[in-house]
């Protein structure tokens, strides 16, 4: 599991690219250039890690372009010690990104698969995070509050637990439709007042409800 200079090199010129297409946060773009993207996806594929694209990984996921992650991590206008809900794992690339931020990361994952994958890779990279095997739509009530959420699967709707689960004051960063997502920020304003604004077409993998549910 290297992570060589040339690497190295390859996340700095990604995060050229990502200021180049408008992202600011500089803790953003820093956790960015000092997270390992290849050790995310198969070692078979580690030249494309640094481009700025999706890239399939497994059941059917993706792991998310790179200006994706930075766009989401950004809006979600979270401080180090504070905790963000992440409703789909994936790869863990997200969660490493956020953790790296400083940030209190509390994921869950709805394909084992992933989850039996991505749960010991991220502790071997040393990102502490809590982590669970679950139904997104129903997030985590346990741990609720939350000082923002972000959901990293396309939703056909903004599901309303998550709504629940959010500080007054705080971001839920989501991506809504079908085919086509309109990526959605909604701003806790109180305890009954929300705010959405759309932030043009992004593209997800569609976000899986509990069949047994």
């Amino acid at each position: 599991m290297a992570d060589l200079a040339r690497h190295r090199g390859m996340r700095n010129k990604l995060v050229r690219l990502l200021i180049d297409k408008g992202i600011r946060d500089k803790e953003v773009l820093k956790a960015i250039g000092a997270v390992p993207r290849h050790l995310f996806i198969d070692s078979s594929f580690e030249e494309f890690a640094y481009q700025d694209k999706a890239f399939p990984i497994a059941a059917g996921q993706t792991i998310s372009q790179p200006y994706t992650v930075a766009f989401q991590s950004e809006k979600l206008a979270l401080k180090p010690g504070q905790k963000v809900l992440e409703v789909g794992t994936g790869s863990g690339y997200q969660a490493a990104v956020l953790a790296q931020m400083g940030i209190k990361v509390y994921s869950i994952e709805r394909q084992k698969e992933l989850f039996d994958a991505t749960k010991p890779l991220l502790s071997k990279l040393g990102y502490k995070l809590y982590m669970k095997y679950g139904d997104g739509y129903a997030g985590l009530p346990n741990h609720a509050p939350f000082d923002g959420i972000i959901v990293t699967a396309g939703a056909p709707e903004i599901p309303k637990a998550l709504l629940e689960q959010l500080k007054p004051g705080g971001n839920l960063v989501i991506p809504v439709g079908r085919e086509v997502q309109k990526m959605k920020v909604v701003k806790r304003k109180s305890e009954t007042d929300f705010e959405v604004k759309d932030y043009g077409d992004f593209r997800f993998v569609p976000m899986l409800h509990d069949r047994n549910a």
